[in-house]
């Protein structure tokens, strides 16, 4: 994100604010419901107040399904639903317009999920190649990767800290927040089994997206990923750079080059007709369509195992 774009989400987040006494309680809808109310960032953080809150929360999420996270800008009616709710549930540095109106309004807890666990520098290449991140990713994220859900271990080291600020903040439901809290970390814990058995004997370890979504995952599950962008999926590589994959991809054995379900996989195909590889996806579940391989965070990432064992000819 850079300066000017920084400084329109701000002057527009506090216009917004300033207009909030002129809102009726039409526009906070997401507010008042007379349960414990949350607003989350986007999908990966909607679904942990919706599996942690269960009956006794109403969760509304910032980012529309099939919008592009990254992209969000925060409307003046989503500000005065910030500001009616009981909770904010969201990741810093992910997005700056949303990080803007939260520092700003007056909403008693506000939950960043990018302090409840470790972030780390990712780039292009992970796991021992040296990194190469574009300037655009190193100016919005500060060279942090903002992925962690994609880590079922650091998702659930999330999902911990969420529990206890929902106990914390509502502590008439605290109990059936810690019970389902327990709930999620223990099937997460059975989806880290599943990826760790499931990856762990491989005819290759390298695999090639078209963003740098993962990471965490990567580091996780001893494996390196190629990144055709950075950590921005808008982005495009250089000449230099599509070469350097094509090279990497015929010395690591690598058959396949994933992309994306919210950008568009022009960029990946070209790629892997020009290398003679196959294409893919592997959905960083930043949102739920119609085209997602799943209804849910597991259902997805299922799939997202499936694709990966296929790509690295799991045995």
């Amino acid at each position: 994100m850079n300066v000017r774009r920084r400084l329109i989400a701000t002057v527009a987040v506090a216009a917004a604010l300033a207009a909030l006494s002129a809102c009726s309680t039409d526009s906070a809808a997401a507010g008042n419901t007379g349960k414990f109310d949350v607003v989350a960032s986007f999908y990966p953080m909607a679904f942990l107040a919706e599996q942690i809150g269960g009956d006794h929360v109403s969760v509304t999420s910032l980012t529309e399904p099939g919008q592009e996270p990254h992209d969000l800008e925060i409307s003046a009616k989503q500000t005065a639903q910030l500001q009616e709710s009981d909770a904010v549930l969201y990741l810093k540095n992910l997005q700056p317009s949303v990080d803007d109106a939260v520092s700003q309004s007056e909403i008693k807890t506000k939950i960043d999920a990018a302090s409840l666990t470790e972030l780390e520098k990712h780039g292009n290449e992970v796991g021992g190649h040296a990194a190469e991140h574009d300037d655009h990713a190193n100016d919005e994220l500060e060279g942090l990767d903002p992925h962690i859900w994609l880590d079922p271990v650091r998702y659930a080291q999330v999902a911990e800290g969420v529990g206890k600020a929902f106990e914390k903040a509502d502590p008439d439901h605290a109990a059936d927040y810690k019970a389902r809290t327990a709930a999620l970390v223990k099937k997460l814990g059975a989806l880290n089994t599943e990826f760790e058995t499931g990856l762990k004997n491989t005819d290759t370890k390298v695999f090639v997206t078209t963003h740098a979504a993962f990471g965490y995952l990567a580091e996780r599950y001893g494996l390196t990923e190629e990144a055709i962008n950075g950590l921005d999926p808008e982005s495009e590589p250089s000449a230099d750079r599509v070469k350097d994959l094509e090279k990497m991809a015929k010395a690591d054995g690598v058959t396949t080059v994933f992309y994306e379900t919210l950008v568009s996989d022009k960029t990946a195909k070209t790629i892997a007709s020009d290398a003679g590889l196959k294409t893919d996806v592997l959905d960083p579940i930043e949102g739920i369509t119609a085209k997602s391989r799943g209804k849910d965070y597991f259902a997805v990432q299922e799939a997202n195992l499936k694709a990966l064992q296929s790509a690295l000819g799991a045995k």
